[in-house]
């Protein structure tokens, strides 16, 4: 690997991550001498890029650097087609189109000799194919849920069964042909999942639900240790 590019990797490694990192972990991922570390780490430093820490302890890059939106390696476009390949055979319709617009963009802004990597890449994800249709608006559902607002659900379960929830959206999981709305129910006082496609009808609330919405999701994802969230 030449050096610029391990100086390159070295800080995609450290922006991957919030907690320090020893020189032995980077050393071991980039397949590379521990000294080699030390002294890449002595040179971006001096080229002030914003790298704290030091031998022993490990190293961070602090906030605010960023790297040119060019600086992409073969594998990264690679993930990142990929990426938007699923989402536009399996999302919301809004989402699908931006992941098409992704591709493109990536496409046009990349060098010449990496646009293979974006129209010719060599990993593709399937097309979906027997997906429940959302009956909910998603687009707007994304924007409750970024904004920590309320939304009253009527809900048809699986036996058929009607029901009324006011909800707090936590997240939507897109699976292979199905959506889940995870949410916290106050009917139940607990966490549910609902699937998009069994909303009969629903009422997006401008009231915020009280509980801010990282301590909500932190809540929601230690659920997610124990017990799988019970739909509806």
């Amino acid at each position: 690997m030449r050096r610029a590019d391990r100086l390159f990797q070295i800080i995609q490694v450290l922006r991957r991550t919030r907690k320090p990192l020893t020189a032995d972990a980077i050393a071991a991922e980039l397949e590379t001498s521990k000294r080699t570390i030390y002294r890449d780490i002595a040179t971006l430093i001096g080229q002030r890029v914003p790298i704290r820490g030091e031998a022993g302890m490990g190293y961070i890059l602090e906030k605010g650097f960023d790297l040119p939106p060019l600086m992409l390696t073969p594998d990264e476009i690679e993930a990142a087609v990929l990426g938007a390949q699923w989402v536009a055979g399996h999302a919301d319709v809004a989402l699908a189109r931006a992941a098409d617009d992704l591709i493109a963009k990536i496409a046009d802004t990349v060098p010449e000799r990496l646009r293979p990597f974006v129209l010719e890449p060599a990993s593709r994800a399937r097309p979906g194919w027997g997906r429940e249709p959302d009956r909910i608006d998603m687009a707007r559902t994304r924007t409750q849920i970024h904004e920590g607002k309320k939304i009253t659900l009527h809900y048809r379960d699986e036996q058929g069964r009607d029901s009324e929830r006011t909800i707090w959206p936590i997240a939507v999981g897109y699976l292979e042909a199905v959506r889940l709305l995870a949410a916290w129910c106050e009917l139940r006082k607990d966490f549910r999942s609902f699937r998009t496609d069994r909303v009969v009808n629903a009422d997006y609330l401008d009231e915020r639900y009280p509980e801010r919405r990282d301590i909500l999701r932190a809540r929601w994802r230690q659920s997610l240790v124990w017990e799988r969230p019970k739909e509806a």
